[in-house]
């Protein structure tokens, strides 16, 4: 019995239509066409081409439901990042399908970790909570500038009190100003609500994952960094290695060099120079990073083990920032293997390593 042939299926997708490329292994283009983003034409899309189908689509915000809703249709699926597939040229529906199915014919999409595993609802907690959490900075910061703009100085966070704010919103002379501070103050106020109860939903939820205990044995890591570490992650067996973790979270070095080898006498030899670094790889989680990096900056003024080797890196002459990278790669490596092993943190361990 003969093996079906492959076919690669790429999927521009929008939040009405969806536009398509299919081609051969040849990759000759069998068929191009247009369906709409619902279920039954987009699972009756896959059953015309068979079950040996790889299938492709971008990063999204229907990217879940579509990866949930496709994956037990085909032989592969592949969410990858649109980053790393567009190019400046022209550009169409038409002409994005057509490059996204010949690179799943080439095999050189790199793919975006979707799964379906038990963390999705704090996931959706999480996210709604640091949204609460960014709305209530913005209205801070708004009513700071009423006071900023008018040169009255108001330190800390005095001007948020209940019950100090009518004193300050007197400071304010025009009526007009005070009463746009009074609406600010007013929706601080439903926010501040809000959060609270994001927060508790949050970490209900985070309760039932066995992980959100283990991970607050870790010092500097609370309730509230161990639901969004089990939200983001997910698994921490989808990274083998600590070093698949660091360019996730942002903490990856990016190095760089140029004529790598000479001719000396007559014969091809590699330079003895390091590469230039240039900075961390921007593509990352950006969740992921402000986690980590807010632990290293907490653990950077404690007195434990891991504040301690900071102190001595700074000491010795290392820049504080490359310092302060390095204890947060630190952190995510201990946190990924705690979290693998299933062991709680022991300091007595950690300064034996250090």
């Amino acid at each position: 019995m003969e093996m079906a042939v492959t076919k690669y299926l790429a999927l521009d997708v929008h939040q009405a239509t969806c536009t398509f490329t299919v081609r051969d292994p040849g990759g000759r283009i069998l068929e191009r066409g247009v369906v709409t983003t619902t279920a039954r034409d987009l699972v009756a899309l896959l059953h015309r081409f068979g079950q040996n189908l790889h299938v492709a689509f971008e990063e999204g915000t229907q990217a879940q439901w579509l990866h949930d809703l496709l994956l037990p249709h085909c032989a592969k699926l592949v969410v990858c990042n649109p980053r790393e597939t567009r190019a400046k040229k022209n550009k169409s529906d038409r002409i994005d399908a057509d490059q996204l199915s010949e690179l799943l014919r080439l095999g050189t999409l790199r793919p975006v970790f979707h799964a379906q595993h038990s963390a999705r609802p704090l996931k959706e907690l999480v996210r709604a909570y640091d949204a609460l959490v960014l709305d209530a900075v913005r209205v801070m910061l708004r009513i700071k500038a009423i006071y900023r703009s008018r040169l009255i100085a108001s330190p800390g966070k005095v001007v948020y009190r209940p019950a100090l704010r009518r004193d300050w919103l007197e400071k304010i002379p025009e009526a007009a100003a005070r009463k746009r501070g009074e609406l600010f103050l007013s929706q601080l106020d439903a926010l501040t609500t809000l959060r609270q109860k994001a927060k508790t939903a949050m970490l209900r939820e985070a309760r039932n994952h066995p992980a959100f205990h283990l991970l607050q044995t870790f010092p500097m890591v609370g309730p509230v960094r161990a639901a969004g570490l089990i939200a983001i992650i997910g698994s921490p067996h989808r990274f083998r290695t600590k070093r698949n973790l660091w360019p996730y979270a942002g903490l990856a070095v990016v190095k760089q060099s140029t004529g790598d080898h000479r001719i000396v006498d007559n014969r091809i030899q590699r330079r003895v120079r390091p590469a230039m670094t240039r900075g961390l790889n921007p593509n990352s989680n950006r969740g992921l990073k402000k986690i980590f990096k807010s632990i290293a900056v907490d653990l950077s003024h404690s007195d434990t083990p891991l504040g301690s080797a900071h102190g001595q890196r700074v000491e010795r002459g290392m820049r504080k920032e490359l310092a302060l990278l390095t204890l947060a790669r630190t952190v995510a490596a201990i946190l990924l293997s705690m979290w693998k092993k299933g062991a709680p943190y022991d300091s007595n361990r950690m300064k034996n390593n250090l």
